[in-house]
């Protein structure tokens, strides 16, 4: 059976909780799970897009509490099991990085977080911790408004990554 046959036929509930893995959107989570079946991979994509751009300001909040802080590795593995493995793939580059940019990035976190109420969200994937802090430092610069939409670009981008691995993982 097809991984995409497999998100199609599975309950209502169990549908909205694996699409929770790849966006803690409940809204959108429900919205997705309700417009299946999907004719093709590309659907589900498509439909992903689609519905994420009808959410706003609470739903993209509430997808960033799924998200661990970058290079926090204990709260990922402690609280985000559902999502370990994909998160732990997706934060690979802040493996090697050194104690300076490590701590830049827990400094960066904490300013972050005060200047805006949420988490630096970043499409981590293929990204160093280097380039996760330098762009985490010209982001500082936002305006509120304009950086909680630069962070729900950035969640459709992990959404994406996150839903090919839902259908195409064993």
């Amino acid at each position: 059976m097809s991984r995409l046959a497999w998100l199609n036929g599975l309950p209502l509930e169990a549908a909205r909780a694996e699409l929770l893995r790849c966006c803690g959107s409940t809204r959108w989570a429900e919205g997705m799970a309700r417009a299946r079946p999907f004719a093709s991979e590309a659907a589900v994509y498509s439909e992903a897009d689609r519905l994420w751009s009808q959410t706003g300001p609470e739903d993209w909040r509430e997808a960033m509490t799924h998200h661990p802080r970058i290079g926090d590795v204990s709260k990922l593995r402690e609280k985000y099991k559902a999502t370990a493995t994909w998160s732990s793939q997706e934060q690979r580059g802040v493996a090697g990085a050194s104690e300076e940019v490590l701590q830049g990035l827990a400094d960066g976190n904490r300013a972050y977080e005060e200047r805006f109420g949420f988490i630096f969200l970043v499409c981590a994937t293929g990204k160093s911790a280097g380039e996760m802090l330098a762009l985490l430092r010209e982001r500082m610069n936002n305006a509120p408004d304009v950086e909680l939409r630069v962070a729900a670009g950035e969640q459709a981008k992990i959404t994406r990554i996150r839903l090919e691995k839902l259908l195409t993982s064993p």
